[in-house]
């Protein structure tokens, strides 16, 4: 299901369990003069993902960040490996920099895949609810949409008349040992659906689109955890 695309215009899907690694997220790529990734994988596909942008054209152009949705492993474990072959910068929400930042095997799910990931230093820790990242060519804007974990980011990018939204791992799963919260996750989910999405791009299932289909997988989301 998952393949090496175009998105939508300087969108690309470089990763995913199919595409790289069975234990990878889908991972994401921004052509915004610089590149910047969305996630990177559980850490054995890195050689593959950076194929995998070679081979769409882009290996001239500079890595400038990678920017961590949340701090489990299946999503952050390429990082260190990543940023020593790149020298790219490190984007993450404070709440979840300090778990990645300790090597925290508990909070980064480590623990859950029999992996370990050592401790990591964040170049760049976002604070607020709303937080606009600049790049060469373009911009997107970080929310903060705790639940998953406290520190769970969204992404919205704006692109070709489409609203792109990078909501990884908005299903769940939910549990005490991440320091999940489904109070603040229902709150999280009614602002994306405030943003009438055109396309999702999901941590574990992929491209989801157009905007009526968005808004179904969230609201499917939010009526199955309605009374737990």
């Amino acid at each position: 299901m998952n393949h090496l695309r175009e998105v939508v215009g300087g969108v690309y899907l470089v990763g995913s369990p199919e595409l790289t690694f069975p234990e990878d997220c889908c991972v994401y790529l921004l052509d915004l003069g610089d590149l910047i990734l969305i996630d990177t994988g559980a850490g054995k596909s890195v050689p593959a993902i950076l194929e995998n942008i070679a081979s769409l054209g882009l290996a001239h152009k500079t890595l400038a960040a990678v920017v961590a949705t949340h701090c489990h492993i299946d999503h952050i474990g390429g990082i260190p490996e990543i940023r020593r072959r790149t020298g790219c910068q490190v984007i993450a929400h404070s709440l979840d920099a300090e778990p990645m930042e300790k090597g925290n095997p508990v909070k980064t799910a480590a623990d859950w895949y029999g992996m370990t990931f050592p401790p990591t230093p964040i170049d760049i820790k976002l604070n607020e609810t709303r937080q606009v990242l600049k790049f060469e060519k373009g911009e997107v804007l970080c929310l903060h949409t705790p639940g998953h974990t406290a520190g769970s980011i969204s992404i919205i990018l704006d692109r070709e008349g489409k609203r792109v939204l990078f909501g990884q791992d908005i299903h769940g799963p939910f549990s005490d040992s991440f320091g999940s919260d489904l109070a603040a996750w229902r709150k999280s989910m009614a602002i994306l659906l405030g943003l009438k999405a055109d396309i999702l791009c999901e941590g574990h299932f992929g491209i989801i689109q157009p905007e009526k289909e968005v808004q179904r997988y969230i609201q499917d989301y939010l009526d199955r955890y309605k009374k737990t």
